[in-house]
Parts: structure tokens; C-alpha cells; sequence
């Protein structure tokens, strides 16, 4: 079974800068084996919250540099290691993030490992088993994911992007989505997914579950919800809203 926490479904600037959703990231764990996708504002706070050790935390991943992906990133890898004493936990990160010296250099040396990710790769953290697809349409480097459930499930994880043709390509055979789906139309120059842009994806993939998240302020305005409901209602398909704090096990 895979554990997933979603630790905050914020997205774009305004929502995160107002905290009008959480903005911890997506915390999964399968078999005792636990990562953290996209540490955001407050990440170490909601761990907190939901009485997670950070130091029980094996990898964290960050999918591209922005703030609303990356902001505790030090903060969590100097928790993981007990303030560098003990060298443990693993970083998955672009090569951009490095680069730009998001992680601190004193941290990184703390950790047992820091892995740069690349197009079409496959990396594992004990029994929790990801690949990374082509390079999204973003304006940093960044991947999405597909995660092994079992034999015959992945999950898929959307990230920050805009749609492209090929894009619904990358997850072709996945059982389970969740997508980042921060407006509510498009807008041209704004690379983000839009409503419109999840219908084309989940008429093509068809998966059994489709999660929504990583709203912002013209999401949550339309009311996520209320979306969601409309999108199964028109696709005849699973489709849900994430909200701080959601539980879900596949």
C-alpha cells in the first residue's frame, strides 16, 4: 500500500505568501519508507502538525527551484541529520537547484547522498520505486513523476507545467494522478495547467483516481470541489480535491 499526505495543496505565490492553503508538499510512505515531494514554505511546521519525525524521513525530492517547491529544503536536511551530526537521508533534485545553491554546501556534505535527476530515469528509496518523465514546460527545470504502486498501479504526479503535445504521453499506463492545477483558465505566458488542459490530459489517460491540487487564487475561487465534481460528472471518471491534511492510501 502507498501512504500518501498531502501536507498542502497551496499554489502560485499569493496563495503560499497568504497561507490560504498549507504549503508543506506531498508526504509519501510505503512499507516503512517515507519521502517528501517538493518541501515548500512551512514544510517542517506541518510534519509537526501531523507528528511526522523528520529524522524517520529517507529522501526529500524537489521538482524545480521555485519557492513554493523548494523553501525548506535546508531546514528539513538539517532536521534529517540531527543538525548535520548524523549523516543520513537522501536528496533528489534538478541539477538546476544545485546550481543555483538552493541546497547549503554544509548540509549537503550532512547527507548520505544528493542524486541529480534526469529525463527518463528511474531511482528507488527502499520499496518506494519512481521514474522521472521528459522535462516539463516550466519556467525552471522540472520533472513529473510516476510512482510504482504495484504490479499493475502507478501513480503519476503532475507537476508545474504547461500543457504540450506529448505531454499526456509521459504518463500513458498510469492507474492514479495527482495534478497541479493552479488556474482555473488559462492565461496566456503563465505556464501552469489549467482546468481545460486537465480535461485533455484525463480524456486521454483515463485513470481510476485523479486528485487535484496546488491551487491558486483563480482555483480557488471557482472552488475546487465544486470543479472536481463537474470534471467526473463530464468524464465519467474519478475525480477529487485535495485539501490540507488529505489522507489517501492506493
Amino acid at each position: 500500500m502507498l501512504e500518501i499526505l498531502f501536507l498542502g495543496t497551496a499554489g502560485a505565490r499569493y496563495v503560499v505568501a497568504r497561507q490560504f492553503r498549507a504549503s508543506g508538499g506531498l508526504f509519501l510512505k510505503r512499507a516503512g519508507d517515507s519521502l517528501l515531494l517538493d518541501p515548500g514554505p512551512g514544510s517542517l511546521v506541518y510534519l509537526a502538525k501531523y507528528k511526522i519525525s523528520p529524522e524517520k524521513i529517507a529522501a526529500l525530492i524537489v521538482s524545480h527551484k521555485h519557492l513554493d517547491h523548494s523553501a525548506d529544503i535546508n531546514v528539513l536536511v538539517d532536521a534529517i541529520t540531527e543538525g548535520g551530526f548524523k549523516k543520513r537521508g537522501r536528496v533528489y533534485l534538478p541539477e538546476e537547484v544545485l546550481r543555483e545553491g538552493l541546497l547549503l554546501p554544509y548540509l549537503r556534505d550532512a547527507l548520505r547522498e544528493v542524486i541529480i535527476l534526469s529525463e527518463k530515469d528511474t531511482y528507488q528509496v527502499g520499496s518506494l520505486v519512481f521514474h522521472t518523465t521528459k522535462r516539463l514546460l516550466h519556467s525552471a527545470e522540472n520533472y513529473g513523476f510516476i510512482f510504482e504502486v504495484d504490479q499493475d498501479k502507478r501513480l503519476g504526479l503532475i507537476t508545474d507545467t504547461a500543457y504540450f503535445e506529448g505531454l499526456a504521453e509521459e504518463f500513458k499506463g498510469i492507474s492514479h494522478l495527482v495534478v497541479n492545477v493552479v488556474r482555473y483558465q488559462s492565461k496566456e505566458g503563465v505556464l501552469h495547467l489549467s482546468i481545460a488542459d486537465v480535461k485533455l490530459l484525463l480524456k486521454e489517460l483515463r485513470p481510476e483516481l485523479t486528485i487535484l491540487t496546488h491551487f491558486g487564487m483563480t482555483m480557488l475561487k471557482a472552488n475546487p470541489f465544486k470543479v472536481a465534481r463537474e470534471l467526473s460528472a463530464e468524464l465519467n471518471l474519478q475525480v477529487i480535491s485535495a485539501y490540507d491534511g488529505m489522507r489517501v492510501n492506493l
